[in-house]
């Protein structure tokens, strides 16, 4: 594998400070483990954030456009984890950091190897949050299962919480077929106050519901044994 390909399979992080001295040892030191980008100001950080780094390192003492007010206006856009390196140690300023948008405020002169723990928690904390959005795609229909939705050709399909019930037990379960029993109590419960043909009445609506979208028929009856999803 080429270097080029190594550096894109590693995490970027931004650092941002005008101390040169301070962003060339943090990028000498963090540079074997991250792709790291640098900014000396508040300026060329707004420019920086474009590139889509994975974490923050902002300065919040600086001249021109100051750390907080940097946070400030790439918030809105950006997600990942931003990190204060300040001198500042008063508690309003901790509050006002936080209020900016950062997620974490570390106090100068920083230890390296404590900063390399944080960066690491915070990175690990940003990945167990993208890998809990389960998103799977069966053709033109996208089912979002964290957040519970349905596009077809990224037209939202509108389903009640018992019709997305039984529209992920069947779509994570491609080909396996479920009769009208055993998915009344894997979405009523066994303690349901309905019967097996309230499924049938859901299963209807659904499939109404997709064909307004799409003439691709997801859900398949089994005659005699019930029904299964047709990716």
């Amino acid at each position: 594998m080429h270097t080029e390909e190594v550096s894109k399979l590693k995490e970027r992080i931004l650092i941002v400070d005008d101390e040169r001295g301070i962003v060339d040892t943090m990028k000498a030191y963090f540079s074997p483990q991250y792709e790291v980008l640098t900014a000396y100001s508040g300026e060329e950080a707004i420019q920086k954030a474009e590139m889509q780094p994975d974490l923050i390192l902002l300065d919040i003492n600086m001249p021109g456009i100051d750390g907080l007010t940097v946070c400030q206006i790439i918030r809105e856009h950006i997600a990942c984890p931003i990190l204060f390196l300040t001198a500042r140690i008063e508690s309003t300023d901790k509050i006002n950091g936080f209020q900016a948008g950062a997620d974490d405020y570390i106090v100068k002169p920083v230890d390296l190897d404590e900063l390399a723990a944080r960066i690491a928690a915070h990175l690990r904390r940003e990945q167990r949050r993208h890998n809990q959005s389960i998103v799977r795609f069966f053709g033109e229909l996208a089912v979002d299962y964290s957040a519970r939705t349905v596009t077809i050709h990224n037209e939202p399909v509108i389903l009640s919480k018992r019709e997305f019930d039984i529209l992920e037990l069947l779509s994570l379960n491609t080909g396996q077929v479920f009769d009208r029993e055993r998915i009344y109590e894997a979405v009523w419960g066994i303690d349901g106050d309905g019967n097996s043909d309230t499924v049938m009445e859901h299963i209807r609506k659904i499939r109404a519901k997709l064909a307004a979208h799409t003439l691709h028929s997801y859900i398949e009856t089994v005659w005699g044994c019930g029904y299964k999803w047709n990716a």
